[in-house]
């Protein structure tokens, strides 16, 4: 998520510049054959390529929406995730006491009860947050401009791992066998429950609150199918093709209709093609970007729901509520950039 005023226009200009290169290309090579070598028959009418270019912008504006409805529900997922979490912490410390308890329980036994469940939630968030991460065919991050987008502002975190993150948060049992299984959030969270009835069983919680905090664990594997979908079910590709293919299609015919309309001005102003050709690609080219950067909001792109930095909100506030020393700090921006 770019957390600054707005984007610079060195960095629109830097992550866009190929494209600038190319529009200038397309716009030179028909101006130079119909001043130079006299093709005056490049030119095309204006009406057909308008035409184009209307159809361009409503698909554009369709895509763009649709490409927001997406990020926005996936913010929307997570905020229920940081209202859930902190009614878990405050659960956990209120509802599970030793007033009931079958076996003696002295202070440390309930803290270290408290600390195991609170933690293993921390570990859930962290899991969550890196299977969110993985590489899908479809994500536009491994496209050379992200990448390089990227490396220059060190906006990357997939250097991480999701084993040195479980650290000291589950047993060591618990965390292998999380990172052998197919989706290690859900057997954290299963893992929870099998806490919850134990913990039942043991006298330390009554039915009541079991059942309140079953509600908890039953919500957030709701949140994380929720995630889920929309990481694994992109932005429908006939959609984002056509689109694609318009667009370029457009911007590729702008130069030979706009030949005739400068060539009625005089004999000078043929060359105003070029700058005014690359100007009208490199408008509708961000367009298309803009939608394009914004349809998988858990790629850790610049313009994506800062999930990383969120589970760092959460942490802190959970480890506040155990009254631990040792908190991380929370994270800041680098060049804007809040992941």
């Amino acid at each position: 998520m770019h957390a600054g005023r707005r984007f610079s226009l060195r960095e629109v200009l830097w992550w866009t510049r190929r494209d600038i290169t190319w529009f200038t290309f397309l716009a030179i090579v028909p101006t130079t054959l119909y001043a130079v070598a006299g093709w005056t028959w490049l030119t095309i009418p204006w009406v057909p390529i308008a035409l184009i270019g209307t159809a361009v912008a409503f698909l554009t504006g369709f895509k763009n929406n649709a490409s927001y409805d997406r990020l926005w529900e996936a913010r929307q997922i997570y905020g229920a995730i940081v209202n859930s979490s902190r009614a878990w912490g405050v659960m956990v410390l209120d509802f599970v006491t030793t007033d009931r308890a079958r076996a003696p329980l002295d202070a440390a036994g309930l803290r270290a009860v408290h600390t195991r469940l609170i933690h293993r939630h921390l570990a859930w968030l962290h899991a969550l947050r890196f299977q969110l991460r993985q590489v899908k065919a479809w994500e536009h991050q491994i496209k050379v401009y992200n990448r390089e987008y990227q490396k220059l502002y060190q906006v990357d975190e997939r250097t991480n791992k999701l084993e040195d993150a479980l650290v000291g948060l589950v047993p060591e049992a618990e965390r292998t066998h999380a990172l052998r299984s197919a989706n290690a959030a859900t057997q954290l969270l299963a893992a929870q429950s099998r806490d919850l009835r134990e913990l039942l069983e043991a006298g330390l919680i009554e039915d009541f609150r079991h059942m309140e905090l079953e509600k908890v664990v039953v919500d957030l594997l709701a949140q994380q199918g929720k995630c889920e979908r929309i990481k694994n079910f992109p932005y429908p590709r006939q959609f984002a093709t056509l689109n694609l293919m318009f667009t370029r299609l457009f911007v590729s015919l702008v130069p030979f209709g706009m030949l005739g309309e400068f060539a009625k001005l005089g004999e000078g102003y043929i060359w105003l093609t070029v700058p005014f050709s690359a100007l009208v690609g490199w408008v509708f080219n961000m367009m298309e970007k803009i939608g394009e950067s914004t349809e998988n909001p858990f790629e850790a792109g610049a313009n994506d729901v800062p999930i990383t930095a969120i589970t760092r909100t959460i942490e802190i506030d959970l480890r506040e509520m155990l009254g631990e020393k040792d908190i991380p700090p929370p994270l800041q921006p680098v060049n804007h950039i809040l992941m």
